[in-house]
């Protein structure tokens, strides 16, 4: 399970990710109804990843996220000093309890970029408190490569499709012409 927390001015966000042994991904995001430190929101993106893995009866996980404050917080190595991450901490102790075998360990932002994505994407929607939205996230190239390395006459072609206004692609396409 990989975690990760965002807080901004105006939101906060949580991302976890499953890897389970045969290689599924399980990629979540959650926006988180109140303003906080972006540490609260890195022990709530914890505490979501506990609960979920609990209720799905995972008993053995490897936890990893880019909160050197938060992993060593939770491995007894740094003392919880800000008595406004007490509770969040007792919590979090409280639900690895739960599970049979944990391994928690720190890595570099740079290694936990889909759940950074999927907290930073979270913190910067606004959602109501009991909204749920699905984005779907594609691989795609647009542009198609240059056959011989020239342009050929149909690369230039602009296809035009007339959309119903109550579709959801009309804001889009009013923004791109206004």
């Amino acid at each position: 399970m990989y975690f990760d927390g965002a807080a901004r001015r105006d939101g906060a966000g949580a991302g976890i990710v499953f890897l389970s042994p045969e290689g599924h991904v399980l990629r979540y995001s959650f926006v988180l109804t109140e303003l906080c430190s972006n540490n609260v929101a890195e022990y709530q993106a914890l505490i979501l990843g506990l609960q979920m893995a609990i209720k799905i009866g995972v008993k053995d996980v490897d936890i990893y996220g880019d909160s050197l404050l938060v992993v060593n917080q939770v491995l007894d190595e740094f003392e919880v000093e800000k008595d406004d991450l007490i509770p969040y901490h007792q919590h979090a102790i409280m639900l690895l309890n739960k599970l049979d075998y944990v391994h928690i360990g720190h890595l570099p932002r740079s290694a936990n970029k889909m759940a950074d994505a999927l907290a930073n994407l979270a913190a910067t929607l606004a959602l109501g408190a009991e909204e749920v939205t699905i984005i779907p996230v594609y691989n795609r190239w647009v542009v198609p490569p240059l056959e011989g390395g020239e342009i050929t006459e149909s690369s230039n072609m602009i296809s035009v499709y007339q959309v119903d206004n109550d579709v959801w692609r009309q804001p889009i396409i009013n923004f791109l012409e206004h």
